[in-house]
């Protein structure tokens, strides 16, 4: 391998940004946090991130696009550039919608906190060696646990944390240690070289213990059943500007991740999906993961009255979706799965910066708390009817052109008799059941009245009032233009 430390710093620049910027939050805030109120602390820290996620969008801009860097354990191809500038969007968007500081005791860790969730995605998203691309998950994952349980005023955010914690642990273990099997099985922790000793390798027992035991790992990062019994509590307890990360800005990230693992280095263990039985491999436990994330999120949602565990079902349903695009980029390439998963991410994010502004004037847990939000403020209530039309996949919203590209990319493996059409069948089916729950929230935020005790106006503060405004306007042109993103991943 050869060692060339500059390349490596040029290609770390936006890391480096991020964590210059979580320390200079973190150094300013211990400084002159004395003598500012609550209100100032917040502000000069979200202004510190928003500043050092802007330099890290530049150095990834500057960076260029390159096969591999620093002897192969980066990568930096266009799908790298736009995962990094993905998630780096999502986390500028998650820190205008902090939570008042009312719900933060320590709001410069906080935001400090968040850089540092961002820099382990952008490095999920350059990874080329599993030692990396473990490093940078366990970072982002770590982060995560943090801010579930920070917000202190609810009880419900430190058992949050906690399970989340809990559950986390276990399935990094899952995960290290198929890893580890497949490290023994090849003798390599690149992805290039695992993949010319999977390719010359007979299917043996312990291939298939380590693909098994990388799908649990990788099923509880994506939120996917049955290893999703964290998120209903995680989304439901934690500040609704950490759970918009978790949902978005993680998925994001982890989906590239490992699609880049299973298709770069396991692809020769895939099997066959385009047949009716296929070969043994990790296509097929994908494709039953994703048909039981389907059917649970999707059903589990119905039944759902606390809007913010309806949007945790529901988001178990969208990764069955996106697992099909997994199964689809070893034929159609990573564009359609990245589409879906950055359109959703915006949509989500949005969905969950309304509840962060409606929590600030009171409640917002049950999707009765949504009641009359027209009247209270019109411009939450149009900003959340674009944002769950799109995650129903309603034209010409960008979720409707983000389902409709990867069930055909999962068509083109075989058409409609396959493995891969039946699974593409069910999905639609599935869409069509996740309407009806996506209603409901509308039902009530744009039909039904206000209650009597909480009809005043919503005041909705200048930076989280742009941001949503930008975020809908994203949704809707990313609809129209899909290509706007299409078109970073050659």
């Amino acid at each position: 391998m050869t060692s060339n430390y500059g390349q490596l710093l040029h290609a770390l620049l936006p890391e480096a940004s991020l964590i210059i910027g979580a320390l200079a939050v973190l150094g300013v805030d211990v400084f002159t946090g004395k003598n500012n109120s609550g209100p100032a602390r917040l502000r000069a820290a979200v202004t510190i991130a928003l500043l050092a996620v802007a330099a890290a969008m530049y150095h990834t801009c500057d960076a260029g696009v390159q096969t591999t860097t620093f002897g192969g354990i980066l990568i930096l191809d266009s799908l790298a550039r736009a995962t990094r500038l993905g998630v780096l969007a999502l986390a500028a968007f998650t820190l205008a919608l902090t939570p008042g500081v009312s719900r933060l005791r320590n709001p410069a860790e906080y935001v400090a906190i968040i850089l540092f969730a961002t820099t382990g995605f952008t490095l999920m998203a350059v990874a080329q060696q599993l030692l990396v691309a473990f490093l940078a998950l366990e970072l982002a994952s770590l982060s995560l646990y943090v801010l579930a349980g920070f917000d202190k005023t609810k009880p419900e955010s430190a058992e949050a944390a906690l399970k989340y914690f809990l559950l986390g642990g276990i399935s990094a273990a899952f995960l290290l240690f198929g890893l580890s099997l497949i490290y023994g099985l090849t003798g390599s922790i690149e992805l290039g070289e695992i993949a010319r000793q999977l390719s010359v390798m007979p299917a043996n027992t312990l291939l298939v213990v380590a693909l098994v035991m990388i799908m649990v790992g990788f099923g509880f990062k994506a939120a996917a059943a049955p290893f999703h019994l964290w998120a209903p509590d995680v989304y439901e307890g934690a500040p609704a500007s950490s759970a918009a990360l978790i949902a978005s800005a993680s998925k994001l990230a982890g989906f590239v991740l490992f699609t880049r693992l299973l298709w770069t280095g396991f692809g020769p263990a895939a099997g066959k999906m385009a047949s009716g039985v296929g070969a043994v491999g990790w296509v097929a436990i994908v494709a039953a993961i994703s048909a039981v994330s389907l059917l649970l999120g999707n059903l589990a949602a119905l039944a759902q009255s606390n809007v913010r565990r309806l949007l945790a079902y529901s988001a178990i349903g969208h990764a069955g979706a996106m697992l099909l695009g997994v199964i689809a980029a070893g034929r159609s390439g990573p564009a359609p799965l990245f589409y879906y998963a950055a359109t959703y991410g915006i949509a989500t994010v949005g969905a969950f910066g309304v509840i962060a502004v409606v929590e600030r004037a009171g409640r917002c847990q049950q999707l009765g708390d949504l009641a009359g939000l027209y009247r209270r403020s019109p411009l939450l209530a149009v900003c959340l009817f674009v944002f769950v039309l799109s995650l129903a996949g309603i034209p010409p919203l960008a979720g409707f052109f983000g389902k409709f590209i990867v069930f055909s990319a999962a068509l083109k493996l075989g058409g409609l008799s396959t493995s891969a059409g039946l699974l593409t069948l069910l999905a639609i089916a599935m869409s069509a059941v996740g309407l009806y729950y996506y209603l409901l929230i509308l039902k009530q935020a744009v039909v039904a009245a206000p209650a009597p005790d909480a009809s005043s106006p919503i005041s909705v503060p200048t930076l989280p009032a742009i941001a949503l405004l930008v975020l809908a306007a994203l949704i809707v042109a990313l609809g129209v233009f899909p290509s706007l993103v299409l078109r970073m991943i050659s």
